[in-house]
């Protein structure tokens, strides 16, 4: 099955792909495009822009098309243009709302994890509190307009993987 996890930054996306990778030994993490497309030499703003979210953006789509069957997406093409939709709420992402749509066929469950109040992690102003929100809220919107199987999760991180281990008993 191929999962992907869907959230802003700070929430805890990393931490519960490894915890589930522990528990799930079949499945590999695909770790997220920044960190991949960093090591290939590509460069990133020092602040984040929209050209660097469109090139995650392009990778994160391309690697939804993977053949293997047993992978956890540590980030998800949604979160990606829930960033760029963030930054520009005036630019037309339709054509980039579409490839999304098209990309989310790959995956067969979406795990969101929201911002919670009390807020677990946190943000310092350093990691763009005021971004992280507006990208929660977009994706809160738009998580129910695509027709995937999703479980939105919240607590430590040992009642996250509850939540998703009984979900993908489900659906399986």
């Amino acid at each position: 099955m191929k999962i992907a996890i869907t959230a802003t930054h700070r929430v805890g996306k990393t931490s519960l792909a490894e915890s589930l990778v522990e528990i799930l030994p079949e499945y590999q993490i695909q770790p997220e495009p920044y960190y991949q497309l960093e090591e290939s030499g590509i460069l990133f703003s020092e602040s984040p822009t929209i050209t660097d979210f469109l090139l995650q953006l392009d990778y994160a789509i391309e690697q939804c098309h993977t053949d293997n069957q047993n992978i956890i997406f540590d980030r998800c093409p949604l979160d990606l243009l829930a960033y760029i939709h963030a930054l520009d709420k005036t630019k037309n992402i339709q054509f980039l709302y579409n490839q999304v749509e098209n990309a989310l066929k790959q995956i067969e469950f979406l795990i969101f994890i929201p911002i919670e109040s009390p807020d677990l992690i946190g943000c310092p102003a350093s990691a763009y509190p005021i971004l992280r929100k507006q990208v929660n809220d977009i994706l809160e919107e738009w998580i129910c307009d695509f027709d995937i199987e999703f479980i939105q999760v919240n607590g430590t991180i040992k009642n996250r993987i509850d939540q998703v281990l009984k979900r993908i008993k489900k659906v399986v």
